[in-house]
């Protein structure tokens, strides 16, 4: 773990309660990470429990103060017990990543009911559940900052993925109005969208050869994201050095939405399509 470059406390969340929730790989053990980095106590949140408690241990080994929480975001009796749990043990939460998410692929002419509801209880309903429960204790504080990570999905249907793109584009709608609702007691509300980020759940995915390369291409960087990229964006959200940011969602895709244009073949102007 990094400590803060000559102790300075840049992001202004050294002591604060940071709450992760998917915690136990990807984006949200990402986020963990760099919340310890910046100096944050961190509850990792998630129904993964010995991956939840590796990626702690792992923190507490490096200096940091975490702990591990399982919690199915999904039951609300589950939140509630996180949430009592990490305000015994480490405060008044006053940071939140949310960040646990499934998908169930399918087409929407063949996916079961069960599946959509399954996730739309974890990826909508859920975000809800965890952001109400944390923000019960900012309120009580005078405030906070809660990221939900949603996804470029949100805005562009990613088909044969069941209920995912509607449920990110619930979480979007559901931010801003969290940020109107709450904004009055302190409470700030924003969401990222990651484009196509390298975790577990993808890494299968660049198993085909050539995969990555085709991917990369219609990024504007040239690259497939890590989680880091997500998290570090989650940061300075949550941080003092957004302040006034409130309601809004950025994109972090590496200029994948910006991409459209150019993959319309123009023989003469887009060499990459006219080869």
């Amino acid at each position: 773990m990094t400590p803060p470059v000559s102790g300075v406390d840049w992001l202004g969340l050294r002591g604060k309660v940071c709450v992760v929730t998917g915690a136990a790989s990807g984006i949200g053990a990402a986020a963990a990470r760099g919340a310890a980095e910046a100096g944050a106590l961190v509850a990792l949140l998630d129904r993964n429990t010995n991956g939840c408690e590796q990626v702690a241990q792992a923190l507490r080994q490096q200096g940091a103060h975490a702990i591990a929480i399982t919690c199915d975001t999904a039951d609300q009796t589950s939140i509630a017990a996180a949430a009592k749990r990490v305000l015994a043990e480490l405060g008044v939460c006053s940071a939140l990543v949310n960040n646990a998410g499934l998908l169930r692929a399918a087409s929407l002419d063949s996916v079961s009911i069960e599946d959509w509801n399954h996730v739309i209880a974890v990826n909508l309903t859920g975000y809800l559940l965890v952001a109400r429960a944390f923000a019960a204790q900012m309120k009580s504080a005078g405030g906070g900052s809660i990221v939900h990570v949603a996804s470029v999905a949100a805005m562009f249907p990613q088909t044969h993925s069941g209920a995912y793109s509607a449920t990110k584009a619930g979480v979007l709608l559901m931010s801003r109005q969290m940020a109107v609702e709450w904004g009055a007691s302190g409470i700030r509300s924003n969401a990222v969208c990651p484009g196509m980020i390298r975790t577990p759940l993808s890494a299968k995915f660049y198993d085909t050869p050539g995969l990555e390369q085709r991917r990369s291409a219609v990024t504007a960087s040239g690259r497939i994201g890590e989680p880091e990229d997500i998290a570090n964006a989650a940061l300075f959200l949550l941080s003092a050095r957004a302040s006034y940011i409130n309601g809004a969602e950025i994109g972090v895709d590496g200029g994948m939405s910006s991409m459209l244009m150019d993959l319309v073949p123009r023989p003469g102007y887009n060499d990459q399509m006219s080869a």
